[in-house]
């Protein structure tokens, strides 16, 4: 690997390990001000609406100047949400509960991330070739899932008594800001983690490419963004992999609150036990990224959809456990699942994305589906949570419907060889 990539997969995993440790704070935020049960799943689901919201917009602004300056402006953005957090007090209109501007203010936070991702991955498909990108994928992704591991537990290690009742006690002379509350302190902490990552992104080398003059008129914007969606989803392998890592990404951000809720009813664990076994859950994705990194090569990636399948299925043995080694293990089982399959998957959209069109347009497709899948599944999961269902019917009903899901896109590509085999024919035999 170049030099250079070692400095991209530090910057993304300060930034990932950020906002993973801020939305356990944001998470205990609105407990300590009496936000509604259901509206915790809606964190996440603002978190993400920006990616949808903003899919045309962030592609054009990724491809407009080097991606490491991209990246530095976007974790600025960041770092200002993170602030509106924790002054929250200070700027919520006194009409409005004070809980609404913590999902205002990591939405924010979401809008930083959602033009950070284009550069973040569109940066590989520019300083690697093609042969690399399981590999870099497979470390970027097993960096974000330590990202993923650390900023969870360490979230949750924040607004334990123990180490919240430090933090509180902390005074810095001369100096009043205001820390009264576990959350508070956490805040504080992660706005720290920004700063680096911000940092971290000043070293990150240009690559030299440079693309056509960017325009950013939204009606052009609209018509491009419309035209880069139509080619990924009529090409082939672009349809299998957008597909796959569309369902992927909707599933595992709400698999995430599936497994607090879960730890809480299921297993009777506190907010700063239950994150936790989300870093459980994040090793078994690290484990099965680098198994794919060493077993699935770009050319045969389509080989691991019925992973997918097994995974689905798998999740559903999550209500018959409550043995803790069991529950590590289960939950370590499906993690490595979904990273065996997903590494592939997305090393061969990005592959197609920057054949078919350029890094930050094929990223910001990519975002707008995966995302719009986040916001659904979270929609629907807090109506579940809303309709007052106990957890484990909500798992059986999220593993059947990944399950199926899965075996309906290998039925679509299954289809799409025989077709390309018949036209195979069809050529060698044109009377």
């Amino acid at each position: 690997m170049k030099p250079g990539f070692y400095t991209i997969i530090a910057a993304q995993f300060f930034s990932s390990f950020a906002d993973n440790a801020l939305l356990v704070a944001a998470i205990a935020l609105m407990v300590e001000l009496d936000g509604p049960e259901w509206m915790t799943p809606l964190l996440k689901f603002f978190f993400v609406i920006s990616y949808v919201f903003l899919a045309g917009a962030v592609g054009p602004f990724a491809d407009s100047m080097p991606k490491g300056r991209v990246m530095f402006i976007t974790n600025l953005i960041k770092i200002l949400g993170c602030s509106m957090m924790f002054c929250y007090d200070l700027i919520t209109p006194a009409w409005v509960p004070e809980y609404t501007m913590v999902l205002v203010a990591y939405a924010v936070v979401g809008l930083g991330a959602a033009a950070y991702s284009p550069a973040k991955y569109g940066i590989l498909t520019e300083l690697l070739p093609a042969e690399q990108l399981v590999i870099a994928n497979a470390w970027i992704e097993g960096l974000t899932v330590l990202s993923v591991i650390l900023g969870t537990v360490l979230g949750g290690a924040l607004i334990s008594p123990a180490i919240a009742s430090r933090l509180l006690a902390v005074e810095i002379p001369h100096l009043d800001i205001g820390i009264e509350t576990p959350a508070e302190a956490a805040i504080g902490v992660v706005a720290i983690c920004y700063v680096v990552a911000a940092v971290v992104n000043l070293y990150i080398p240009d690559t030299g490419a440079r693309y056509a003059r960017q325009s950013f008129n939204p009606i052009r914007i609209m018509r491009e963004f419309n035209r880069c969606f139509s080619v990924l989803w009529k090409d082939k392998l672009g349809q299998i992999s957008l597909a796959t890592t569309t369902l992927f990404w909707g599933a595992g951000a709400t698999l995430q609150f599936i497994v607090l809720k879960w730890a809480e009813v299921h297993l009777g664990m506190g907010l700063d036990r239950a994150t936790r076994l989300q870093g459980v859950t994040a090793i078994g994705i690290a484990a099965g990224a680098i198994l794919a990194a060493r077993l699935v090569p770009l050319a045969r990636s389509v080989n691991v959809l019925p992973m997918g399948i097994a995974m689905g299925l798998t999740v559903l043995a999550m209500t018959q456990v409550t043995w803790m080694p069991l529950v590590y293990a289960l939950l370590i089982l499906i993690g490595a699942m979904a990273g065996f399959f997903v590494v592939p998957m997305n090393a061969l959209l990005q592959h197609r994305g920057y054949v078919l069109l350029s890094a930050g347009s094929s990223i910001a497709v990519q975002n707008f589906n995966e995302n719009l899948s986040i916001l659904i599944m979270l929609a629907v999961y807090a109506l579940l949570l809303h309709a007052d269902l106990h957890i484990n019917t909500v798992i059986i009903l999220f593993g059947s419907f990944v399950a199926g899901v899965m075996y309906l896109i290998l039925r679509r590509h299954r289809y799409n060889l025989r077709m390309a085999q018949g036209e195979d024919t069809a050529s060698d035999h044109p009377g």
